[in-house]
């Protein structure tokens, strides 16, 4: 048997990869996690985690355990809502700006589901200026979208991150041609940020696409068709930070926000909110 209190210090730290950040999310002193990571290890008979002054790794037996870790919480926490008579149900209508879905927002979702099978989750991806029409006509409960940094104090703030140029390791932008731009269709947060910025500094440009979503977006950088705008933190690992390169204009800060619908059903939104609180935004690796 594996003590619930160790798995669920072990996954703080293979979430966050920290020991000290493992501690801050759980109240629990950094000394406290080393050795409740040292006693899961002796249990197990492996070694979990590798840690230097610089970083800290899940050996392939700390993959293992971290998904055995997801189960047997969520299993326990099902167990226990079931048999005090507290266990969640309805539904929730979720939406999520689509370049979140690059996160660890999956795993969240599908960590959430596990603890409470008995809500009917509803999943809508779309971009963040749709995503808040559907939240106001009423067809959402809780939306997870970005926004201008400071731009308003609806919603609570999860994170916050800076848009950058991104591109093609090899692309090339001749100077004094326009820029070739990638964009998602109008409105759209990241093509406003775009082309204010080129035109505010004098730059001049071309859309070479137009795309719905982020998969789109990042198959067509990919293809070297030119720059796109994207938050740093979520650069995928094939592609590079372009803006000192081609000496594109700054586009400034966005938070990403979790809005509620204040006639949405309260425990499930609370119980999400604090799931995505909880864990942040991080790139899925």
């Amino acid at each position: 048997m594996f003590d619930p209190a160790l798995l669920t210090t072990f996954l703080a730290v293979a979430e966050t990869r920290s020991f000290t950040a493992a501690g801050l999310r759980l109240g629990i002193s950094q000394p406290t996690v080393s050795q409740h990571v040292g006693r899961l290890e002796k249990a197990a008979g492996r070694t979990l985690v590798v840690r230097d002054t610089r970083d800290v790794r899940l050996t392939d037996n700390g993959d293992a355990m971290a998904g055995f870790a997801r189960t047997i919480l969520a299993a326990h926490a099902a167990a226990e809502s079931w048999f005090s008579g507290s266990a969640m149900r309805g539904r929730l209508r979720f939406g999520a700006a689509d370049d979140l879905a690059i996160t660890q927002l999956p795993r969240i979702l599908r960590h959430f589901r596990q603890l409470h099978p008995d809500v009917d989750l509803e999943l809508t991806v779309n971009q963040s200026g749709p995503l808040r029409r559907r939240l106001a006509s009423g067809h959402l409960d809780l939306i997870f979208v970005k926004q201008t940094a400071g731009e308003s104090d609806e919603g609570r703030r999860v994170a916050g991150d800076t848009m950058v140029w991104i591109g093609q390791e090899k692309l090339q932008v001749e100077p004094g041609r326009p820029v070739p731009l990638i964009a998602y269709q109008a409105p759209s947060l990241s093509r406003q940020l775009a082309i204010g910025a080129l035109e505010a500094s004098g730059r001049t440009w071309r859309i070479t696409c137009n795309t719905r979503d982020v998969n789109g977006v990042l198959a067509a950088v990919r293809a070297g068709m030119g720059v796109a705008v994207f938050p740093f933190s979520l650069i995928p690992t094939d592609l590079v930070k372009v803006s000192d390169r081609f000496s594109l204009p700054a586009l400034g800060d966005v938070d990403y926000v979790l809005v509620a619908n204040p006639a949405a059903p309260r425990e499930p939104v609370e119980a999400l909110t604090s799931a995505i609180m909880s864990r942040g935004v991080r790139r899925a690796v």
